[in-house]
Protein backbone atom coordinates (compact mmCIF):
# COMPACT_ATOMS: atom_id res chain seq x y z
CA UNK A 1 0.00 0.00 0.00
CA UNK A 2 1.21 3.28 -0.89
CA UNK A 3 1.66 5.60 2.22
CA UNK A 4 3.14 8.54 0.50
CA UNK A 5 3.29 9.89 -3.04
CA UNK A 6 6.32 11.76 -4.74
CA UNK A 7 6.45 13.10 -8.05
CA UNK A 8 8.23 15.55 -10.23
CA UNK A 9 6.43 18.89 -11.93
CA UNK A 10 7.84 21.24 -13.80
CA UNK A 11 11.68 20.38 -12.24
CA UNK A 12 10.07 20.58 -8.40
CA UNK A 13 9.78 17.88 -6.45
CA UNK A 14 6.52 16.92 -4.59
CA UNK A 15 5.61 14.30 -1.84
CA UNK A 16 2.28 13.79 -0.64
CA UNK A 17 1.36 12.02 1.98
CA UNK A 18 -1.71 9.94 1.58
CA UNK A 19 -3.56 9.95 4.37
CA UNK A 20 -3.18 12.73 6.31
CA UNK A 21 -2.97 14.79 2.75
CA UNK A 22 0.13 16.90 3.53
CA UNK A 23 1.82 17.76 0.99
CA UNK A 24 6.07 18.69 1.02
CA UNK A 25 8.02 20.61 -1.57
CA UNK A 26 11.83 18.80 -0.98
CA UNK A 27 14.79 18.47 -2.27
CA UNK A 28 15.96 16.31 -4.83
CA UNK A 29 18.09 14.71 -2.02
CA UNK A 30 14.81 14.51 0.55
CA UNK A 31 12.44 12.96 -3.01
CA UNK A 32 15.58 10.11 -3.30
CA UNK A 33 15.52 9.01 0.03
CA UNK A 34 12.00 8.00 0.23
CA UNK A 35 10.10 5.26 -0.64
CA UNK A 36 6.75 4.68 -1.13
CA UNK A 37 5.38 2.76 1.50
CA UNK A 38 8.20 2.89 4.08
CA UNK A 39 11.46 4.40 4.79
CA UNK A 40 14.62 2.72 4.72
CA UNK A 41 17.64 2.23 7.20
CA UNK A 42 19.60 4.94 7.27
CA UNK A 43 22.29 2.83 6.96
CA UNK A 44 21.04 1.67 3.54
CA UNK A 45 20.45 4.93 2.01
CA UNK A 46 24.40 6.05 3.06
CA UNK A 47 25.21 2.91 0.79
CA UNK A 48 22.95 3.16 -2.17
CA UNK A 49 23.04 7.22 -2.48
CA UNK A 50 27.22 7.70 -1.32
CA UNK A 51 28.25 8.55 -5.12
CA UNK A 52 25.41 11.16 -5.08
CA UNK A 53 25.58 12.67 -1.94
CA UNK A 54 27.83 13.50 0.67
CA UNK A 55 27.15 11.65 4.08
CA UNK A 56 26.92 14.63 6.21
CA UNK A 57 24.09 15.86 3.67
CA UNK A 58 22.66 11.88 3.64
CA UNK A 59 22.40 12.67 7.54
CA UNK A 60 21.19 15.98 7.42
CA UNK A 61 18.21 15.13 4.78
CA UNK A 62 17.75 11.93 7.12
CA UNK A 63 17.14 13.92 10.34
CA UNK A 64 14.17 16.37 8.76
CA UNK A 65 12.44 13.08 7.49
CA UNK A 66 12.34 11.18 10.78
CA UNK A 67 10.85 14.70 12.13
CA UNK A 68 8.13 14.59 9.69
CA UNK A 69 7.33 11.02 10.42
CA UNK A 70 7.04 12.49 14.48
CA UNK A 71 4.69 15.23 13.81
CA UNK A 72 2.46 12.61 12.00
CA UNK A 73 3.13 14.12 8.27
CA UNK A 74 4.43 11.46 6.14
CA UNK A 75 3.79 7.69 6.44
CA UNK A 76 0.75 8.29 8.51
CA UNK A 77 -1.56 5.48 9.69
CA UNK A 78 -5.58 5.25 7.73
CA UNK A 79 -7.82 6.44 9.89
CA UNK A 80 -11.07 5.97 7.80
CA UNK A 81 -10.91 2.24 6.97
CA UNK A 82 -13.61 1.87 10.22
CA UNK A 83 -15.12 4.44 9.08
CA UNK A 84 -15.83 3.39 5.69
CA UNK A 85 -17.28 -0.15 6.34
CA UNK A 86 -19.82 1.45 8.96
CA UNK A 87 -21.12 2.95 6.08
CA UNK A 88 -23.64 0.73 5.28
CA UNK A 89 -25.19 0.43 8.58
CA UNK A 90 -26.17 4.53 8.28
CA UNK A 91 -29.25 6.35 7.25
CA UNK A 92 -28.88 7.95 3.93
CA UNK A 93 -30.58 11.11 3.13
CA UNK A 94 -30.75 12.61 -0.55
CA UNK A 95 -28.97 16.04 -0.93
CA UNK A 96 -28.56 16.47 -4.73
CA UNK A 97 -31.24 15.56 -7.64
CA UNK A 98 -30.57 16.07 -11.51
CA UNK A 99 -33.98 16.59 -12.86
CA UNK A 100 -34.30 15.21 -16.35
CA UNK A 101 -37.17 17.60 -17.09
CA UNK A 102 -36.74 16.30 -20.78
CA UNK A 103 -35.65 14.08 -22.95
CA UNK A 104 -34.69 15.60 -26.09
CA UNK A 105 -32.28 18.16 -27.67
CA UNK A 106 -32.19 20.40 -30.22
CA UNK A 107 -28.49 19.87 -30.99
CA UNK A 108 -27.03 16.37 -32.36
CA UNK A 109 -23.59 16.06 -30.71
CA UNK A 110 -21.53 13.08 -31.63
CA UNK A 111 -20.08 11.85 -28.38
CA UNK A 112 -23.80 12.46 -26.37
CA UNK A 113 -23.91 9.92 -23.81
CA UNK A 114 -27.74 10.67 -23.47
CA UNK A 115 -28.39 8.56 -27.44
CA UNK A 116 -29.47 12.67 -28.07
CA UNK A 117 -31.22 13.16 -25.28
CA UNK A 118 -33.50 10.14 -26.02
CA UNK A 119 -31.53 8.22 -22.65
CA UNK A 120 -32.36 5.24 -25.28
CA UNK A 121 -35.83 5.60 -25.04
CA UNK A 122 -38.44 7.40 -26.50
CA UNK A 123 -38.33 11.72 -26.63
CA UNK A 124 -40.43 12.74 -24.05
CA UNK A 125 -40.79 16.02 -21.86
CA UNK A 126 -41.59 16.45 -17.95
CA UNK A 127 -44.70 17.63 -17.01
CA UNK A 128 -44.92 20.54 -14.29
CA UNK A 129 -47.07 18.14 -11.73
CA UNK A 130 -43.99 14.99 -11.81
CA UNK A 131 -41.09 17.96 -11.56
CA UNK A 132 -43.67 19.69 -8.24
CA UNK A 133 -43.77 15.86 -7.54
CA UNK A 134 -39.63 15.05 -7.75
CA UNK A 135 -39.03 18.33 -5.24
CA UNK A 136 -41.56 17.25 -2.78
CA UNK A 137 -39.89 13.65 -2.95
CA UNK A 138 -36.13 15.15 -2.24
CA UNK A 139 -37.80 17.13 0.38
CA UNK A 140 -39.07 14.59 2.02
CA UNK A 141 -35.96 12.07 1.68
CA UNK A 142 -33.70 14.87 2.32
CA UNK A 143 -34.48 14.28 6.50
CA UNK A 144 -32.16 16.49 8.38
CA UNK A 145 -30.26 17.87 5.50
CA UNK A 146 -31.25 21.66 4.82
CA UNK A 147 -29.12 21.91 1.85
CA UNK A 148 -30.67 20.55 -1.29
CA UNK A 149 -29.04 21.10 -4.88
CA UNK A 150 -31.29 20.06 -8.09
CA UNK A 151 -30.15 20.34 -11.31
CA UNK A 152 -31.93 20.75 -14.34
CA UNK A 153 -30.49 18.57 -17.04
CA UNK A 154 -31.38 16.99 -20.41
CA UNK A 155 -31.33 16.83 -23.88
CA UNK A 156 -31.61 20.08 -23.45
CA UNK A 157 -33.55 21.73 -20.35
CA UNK A 158 -34.51 24.86 -21.98
CA UNK A 159 -36.93 23.21 -24.41
CA UNK A 160 -38.97 22.83 -21.51
CA UNK A 161 -38.47 26.47 -20.11
CA UNK A 162 -42.23 26.99 -18.76
CA UNK A 163 -42.32 23.56 -17.21
CA UNK A 164 -38.81 24.34 -15.36
CA UNK A 165 -40.48 28.46 -13.76
CA UNK A 166 -43.29 26.11 -12.38
CA UNK A 167 -40.69 23.73 -10.69
CA UNK A 168 -38.95 26.48 -9.25
CA UNK A 169 -41.75 28.33 -8.29
CA UNK A 170 -42.91 25.39 -6.45
CA UNK A 171 -39.56 24.52 -5.09
CA UNK A 172 -39.47 28.09 -3.23
CA UNK A 173 -42.98 27.95 -1.58
CA UNK A 174 -41.63 24.62 -0.58
CA UNK A 175 -38.48 25.02 0.97
CA UNK A 176 -40.19 28.02 3.40
CA UNK A 177 -42.59 25.64 4.34
CA UNK A 178 -39.68 22.32 5.20
CA UNK A 179 -36.76 24.94 6.09
CA UNK A 180 -34.85 23.26 3.31
CA UNK A 181 -32.47 25.72 1.25
CA UNK A 182 -33.03 24.80 -2.55
CA UNK A 183 -30.30 25.48 -5.23
CA UNK A 184 -30.95 25.40 -8.87
CA UNK A 185 -28.14 24.57 -11.43
CA UNK A 186 -28.73 24.16 -14.89
CA UNK A 187 -26.50 22.66 -18.22
CA UNK A 188 -27.45 24.37 -21.22
CA UNK A 189 -26.44 23.92 -25.12
CA UNK A 190 -27.17 27.85 -25.13
CA UNK A 191 -28.77 27.71 -28.39
CA UNK A 192 -32.08 28.58 -26.92
CA UNK A 193 -30.83 31.89 -24.80
CA UNK A 194 -32.40 34.68 -25.63
CA UNK A 195 -32.65 37.74 -22.72
CA UNK A 196 -35.86 36.84 -20.61
CA UNK A 197 -34.30 33.44 -20.55
CA UNK A 198 -30.89 34.85 -19.42
CA UNK A 199 -32.57 37.25 -16.57
CA UNK A 200 -34.97 34.18 -15.10
CA UNK A 201 -31.46 32.06 -15.44
CA UNK A 202 -29.20 34.32 -13.39
CA UNK A 203 -31.58 35.56 -10.74
CA UNK A 204 -32.89 31.79 -9.99
CA UNK A 205 -29.73 29.03 -11.05
CA UNK A 206 -27.18 29.10 -8.58
CA UNK A 207 -25.01 27.72 -11.28
CA UNK A 208 -25.08 27.67 -14.91
CA UNK A 209 -23.06 25.30 -17.33
CA UNK A 210 -23.05 26.65 -20.62
CA UNK A 211 -22.03 23.86 -23.02
CA UNK A 212 -18.76 24.78 -25.70
CA UNK A 213 -16.15 22.70 -27.04
CA UNK A 214 -13.38 25.61 -27.66
CA UNK A 215 -12.34 26.62 -30.60
CA UNK A 216 -14.67 27.03 -34.37
CA UNK A 217 -13.24 24.23 -35.59
CA UNK A 218 -13.09 21.44 -32.92
CA UNK A 219 -17.10 22.30 -31.31
CA UNK A 220 -18.32 22.62 -35.07
CA UNK A 221 -17.24 18.91 -35.93
CA UNK A 222 -19.09 17.35 -33.04
CA UNK A 223 -21.76 20.12 -31.46
CA UNK A 224 -23.90 20.11 -34.46
CA UNK A 225 -27.50 20.84 -35.09
CA UNK A 226 -30.18 18.38 -36.83
CA UNK A 227 -29.19 19.53 -39.93
CA UNK A 228 -25.44 18.95 -39.51
CA UNK A 229 -24.23 22.59 -39.37
CA UNK A 230 -21.82 23.42 -36.54
CA UNK A 231 -23.00 25.57 -33.03
CA UNK A 232 -20.59 27.95 -32.27
CA UNK A 233 -21.45 31.20 -34.30
CA UNK A 234 -24.71 30.71 -32.79
CA UNK A 235 -24.10 30.09 -29.39
CA UNK A 236 -20.71 32.02 -28.75
CA UNK A 237 -22.32 35.17 -28.23
CA UNK A 238 -25.46 34.27 -25.90
CA UNK A 239 -22.60 32.33 -23.52
CA UNK A 240 -20.50 35.64 -23.11
CA UNK A 241 -23.86 37.66 -22.68
CA UNK A 242 -24.96 34.90 -20.02
CA UNK A 243 -21.36 35.23 -18.57
CA UNK A 244 -21.07 38.85 -18.75
CA UNK A 245 -24.85 39.39 -16.60
CA UNK A 246 -23.15 36.83 -13.42
CA UNK A 247 -20.93 38.64 -10.97
CA UNK A 248 -18.23 37.65 -8.91
CA UNK A 249 -20.42 35.61 -6.38
CA UNK A 250 -22.67 33.72 -9.03
CA UNK A 251 -21.43 30.39 -10.30
CA UNK A 252 -20.54 29.89 -14.10
CA UNK A 253 -18.60 27.00 -15.94
CA UNK A 254 -17.90 27.15 -19.85
CA UNK A 255 -17.46 23.50 -20.35
CA UNK A 256 -16.80 21.89 -23.19
CA UNK A 257 -15.65 18.13 -24.04
CA UNK A 258 -12.68 16.70 -25.62
CA UNK A 259 -12.25 13.85 -27.91
CA UNK A 260 -9.62 11.77 -29.99
CA UNK A 261 -10.57 14.81 -32.63
CA UNK A 262 -8.91 17.27 -29.93
CA UNK A 263 -6.21 15.49 -27.98
CA UNK A 264 -4.55 19.29 -28.29
CA UNK A 265 -7.88 20.31 -26.08
CA UNK A 266 -4.87 22.70 -24.09
CA UNK A 267 -5.66 24.87 -27.08
CA UNK A 268 -9.20 24.62 -26.58
CA UNK A 269 -8.55 25.74 -23.02
CA UNK A 270 -6.87 28.76 -24.26
CA UNK A 271 -9.17 30.00 -26.76
CA UNK A 272 -11.96 30.17 -23.83
CA UNK A 273 -9.88 31.97 -21.64
CA UNK A 274 -8.74 34.43 -23.99
CA UNK A 275 -12.48 34.95 -24.58
CA UNK A 276 -12.64 36.01 -21.39
CA UNK A 277 -14.13 33.20 -19.81
CA UNK A 278 -12.88 32.93 -15.97
CA UNK A 279 -14.67 29.47 -14.86
CA UNK A 280 -13.79 26.49 -17.66
CA UNK A 281 -13.84 22.99 -17.88
CA UNK A 282 -13.13 20.92 -20.59
CA UNK A 283 -13.71 17.32 -19.83
CA UNK A 284 -12.58 13.84 -21.33
CA UNK A 285 -15.31 12.08 -23.37
CA UNK A 286 -16.11 8.78 -21.91
CA UNK A 287 -17.20 6.32 -24.82
CA UNK A 288 -17.07 2.42 -25.66
CA UNK A 289 -13.74 1.89 -27.20
CA UNK A 290 -14.99 1.04 -30.67
CA UNK A 291 -16.68 4.20 -30.69
CA UNK A 292 -14.49 6.63 -33.60
CA UNK A 293 -14.44 10.29 -30.79
CA UNK A 294 -13.36 7.85 -27.94
CA UNK A 295 -9.94 8.52 -26.01
CA UNK A 296 -7.29 5.16 -25.87
CA UNK A 297 -4.58 4.37 -24.14
CA UNK A 298 -1.86 5.41 -27.19
CA UNK A 299 -3.49 8.98 -26.39
CA UNK A 300 -2.42 9.15 -22.82
CA UNK A 301 1.16 10.73 -23.52
CA UNK A 302 -0.12 13.63 -25.43
CA UNK A 303 -3.14 14.16 -22.85
CA UNK A 304 -0.65 14.27 -20.15
CA UNK A 305 1.72 17.10 -22.04
CA UNK A 306 -1.89 19.08 -22.75
CA UNK A 307 -1.78 19.10 -18.49
CA UNK A 308 1.53 20.12 -18.50
CA UNK A 309 0.87 22.82 -20.27
CA UNK A 310 -2.24 23.97 -19.01
CA UNK A 311 -0.32 24.11 -15.52
CA UNK A 312 2.14 26.55 -16.47
CA UNK A 313 -0.32 28.59 -18.48
CA UNK A 314 -2.47 29.09 -15.53
CA UNK A 315 0.48 29.50 -13.41
CA UNK A 316 1.81 32.44 -15.27
CA UNK A 317 -1.60 33.92 -15.49
CA UNK A 318 -1.77 33.86 -11.64
CA UNK A 319 1.57 35.83 -11.78
CA UNK A 320 0.42 38.06 -14.65
CA UNK A 321 -3.11 38.45 -12.67
CA UNK A 322 -5.08 37.25 -15.60
CA UNK A 323 -6.28 33.77 -13.79
CA UNK A 324 -9.17 31.81 -14.85
CA UNK A 325 -9.88 28.51 -12.56
CA UNK A 326 -10.03 25.07 -14.25
CA UNK A 327 -12.70 22.63 -12.67
CA UNK A 328 -10.43 19.57 -12.60
CA UNK A 329 -7.81 21.51 -11.26
CA UNK A 330 -9.82 22.95 -8.44
CA UNK A 331 -7.84 21.18 -4.96
CA UNK A 332 -8.00 21.88 -1.58
CA UNK A 333 -4.71 21.30 0.22
CA UNK A 334 -6.55 22.32 3.57
CA UNK A 335 -8.51 19.50 4.30
CA UNK A 336 -10.35 19.23 0.60
CA UNK A 337 -14.03 17.93 0.93
CA UNK A 338 -15.49 15.77 4.00
CA UNK A 339 -14.00 12.74 4.91
CA UNK A 340 -17.36 10.78 4.00
CA UNK A 341 -17.32 12.56 0.36
CA UNK A 342 -13.75 11.57 0.61
CA UNK A 343 -14.15 7.93 1.08
CA UNK A 344 -17.61 7.48 -1.43
CA UNK A 345 -17.37 10.47 -4.24
CA UNK A 346 -20.80 11.53 -5.56
CA UNK A 347 -23.09 9.52 -3.28
CA UNK A 348 -25.21 8.11 -6.76
CA UNK A 349 -27.95 5.95 -5.51
CA UNK A 350 -28.14 6.58 -1.87
CA UNK A 351 -27.51 10.95 -1.51
CA UNK A 352 -27.96 12.16 -5.14
CA UNK A 353 -30.89 10.81 -7.67
CA UNK A 354 -31.84 11.09 -10.96
CA UNK A 355 -35.39 11.59 -11.93
CA UNK A 356 -36.42 11.56 -15.38
CA UNK A 357 -39.76 12.65 -17.15
CA UNK A 358 -41.94 9.80 -15.93
CA UNK A 359 -40.47 9.75 -12.45
CA UNK A 360 -38.39 7.11 -12.54
CA UNK A 361 -35.87 7.02 -10.07
CA UNK A 362 -32.30 5.74 -11.32
CA UNK A 363 -29.28 6.54 -9.15
CA UNK A 364 -27.90 9.07 -11.51
CA UNK A 365 -28.01 10.74 -15.09
CA UNK A 366 -25.78 8.49 -16.64
CA UNK A 367 -27.69 5.17 -15.62
CA UNK A 368 -30.64 6.56 -16.34
CA UNK A 369 -32.18 4.34 -19.30
CA UNK A 370 -30.60 1.22 -18.33
CA UNK A 371 -33.57 -0.65 -16.62
CA UNK A 372 -31.47 -2.57 -14.42
CA UNK A 373 -30.53 -0.03 -12.25
CA UNK A 374 -34.23 1.31 -11.89
CA UNK A 375 -34.62 2.23 -8.26
CA UNK A 376 -38.28 3.08 -8.20
CA UNK A 377 -40.07 5.82 -8.79
CA UNK A 378 -41.26 9.73 -7.21
CA UNK A 379 -44.98 7.89 -6.20
CA UNK A 380 -43.91 4.87 -4.65
CA UNK A 381 -40.53 5.43 -3.40
CA UNK A 382 -37.15 3.47 -3.71
CA UNK A 383 -37.94 -0.03 -3.46
CA UNK A 384 -34.49 -1.38 -4.37
CA UNK A 385 -33.04 -1.59 -1.12
CA UNK A 386 -30.79 -4.25 -2.27
CA UNK A 387 -29.56 -1.70 -5.29
CA UNK A 388 -28.80 1.47 -3.10
CA UNK A 389 -26.73 -0.56 -0.55
CA UNK A 390 -24.80 -1.61 -3.15
CA UNK A 391 -24.53 1.85 -4.40
CA UNK A 392 -23.36 3.04 -0.53
CA UNK A 393 -21.01 0.17 -0.29
CA UNK A 394 -19.41 0.74 -3.27
CA UNK A 395 -16.39 3.23 -1.57
CA UNK A 396 -12.60 3.26 -1.71
CA UNK A 397 -12.23 0.35 1.16
CA UNK A 398 -14.40 -1.94 -1.21
CA UNK A 399 -12.35 -1.55 -4.83
CA UNK A 400 -9.15 -3.26 -4.36
CA UNK A 401 -7.39 -1.46 -6.76
CA UNK A 402 -8.33 1.86 -4.88
CA UNK A 403 -7.53 0.45 -1.63
CA UNK A 404 -3.66 0.78 -2.46
CA UNK A 405 -3.84 3.77 -4.70
CA UNK A 406 -1.98 7.13 -3.83
CA UNK A 407 -4.89 9.03 -5.40
CA UNK A 408 -8.01 7.48 -3.81
CA UNK A 409 -9.04 10.22 -1.61
CA UNK A 410 -8.96 12.39 -4.16
CA UNK A 411 -11.38 10.92 -6.78
CA UNK A 412 -13.09 8.79 -4.30
CA UNK A 413 -12.92 5.90 -6.32
CA UNK A 414 -13.74 7.29 -9.64
CA UNK A 415 -17.47 7.46 -11.68
CA UNK A 416 -19.58 4.35 -10.51
CA UNK A 417 -21.21 4.52 -14.58
CA UNK A 418 -18.00 4.44 -15.66
CA UNK A 419 -16.78 1.92 -13.77
CA UNK A 420 -19.72 0.09 -14.81
CA UNK A 421 -19.87 0.58 -18.62
CA UNK A 422 -16.29 -0.43 -19.12
CA UNK A 423 -15.88 -3.27 -16.29
CA UNK A 424 -19.55 -4.84 -16.07
CA UNK A 425 -18.65 -3.62 -12.19
CA UNK A 426 -18.78 -0.76 -9.94
CA UNK A 427 -15.75 -1.49 -7.94
CA UNK A 428 -13.67 -1.62 -10.96
CA UNK A 429 -11.91 1.56 -12.12
CA UNK A 430 -11.96 2.82 -15.59
CA UNK A 431 -8.54 2.77 -16.30
CA UNK A 432 -7.98 5.66 -18.71
CA UNK A 433 -10.04 7.87 -16.38
CA UNK A 434 -8.21 6.98 -13.48
CA UNK A 435 -4.77 7.71 -15.12
CA UNK A 436 -6.10 11.16 -16.19
CA UNK A 437 -7.53 11.70 -13.10
CA UNK A 438 -4.03 11.08 -11.48
CA UNK A 439 -2.27 13.94 -13.78
CA UNK A 440 -4.99 16.04 -13.35
CA UNK A 441 -4.66 16.17 -9.90
CA UNK A 442 -0.47 16.43 -9.70
CA UNK A 443 -0.96 19.21 -11.98
CA UNK A 444 -3.48 21.00 -9.50
CA UNK A 445 -1.22 20.45 -6.35
CA UNK A 446 1.77 21.61 -7.88
CA UNK A 447 -0.50 24.66 -9.12
CA UNK A 448 -1.90 25.01 -5.61
CA UNK A 449 1.41 25.12 -4.10
CA UNK A 450 2.95 27.70 -6.50
CA UNK A 451 0.05 29.90 -6.04
CA UNK A 452 -0.31 29.70 -2.48
CA UNK A 453 3.59 30.72 -2.41
CA UNK A 454 4.17 34.12 -0.51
Amino acid sequence: MSLIHKYIQDSEYYVIDVNSGALHVVDEIVYDLLDDNSLREKEELLENFKNKYTVADIEEAYGEILSLIEEEMLYTKDLYREIAMGIGETESYIKALCLNVIHDCNLRCKYCFADEGEYHGARSVMSAEVGMKAIDFVIEKSGPRRNIEVDLFGGEPLMAFDTIKEIVEHAKVQEKLHNKSIRFTMTTNATLLNDEIMKYMDENMGNIVLSIDGRKSVNDKVRVRADGTGSYDRILPKIKKMVDMRDKSKAYYARGTFTRENTDFFEDIKHMADLGFKEISIEPVVLPNEHALSLREEDLPVIFEQYDKLYKEMLQRHKDGNEFKFYHFNIDLKGGPCVYKRISGCGAGHEYIAVTPDGDIYPCHQFVGNKDFLMGDIYNGMHNKKMELEFKEAHIYNKPKCTDCWAKFYCSGGCQANNFNFNGDMHIPYEIGCKMQKKRIECAVALKAKTMEK
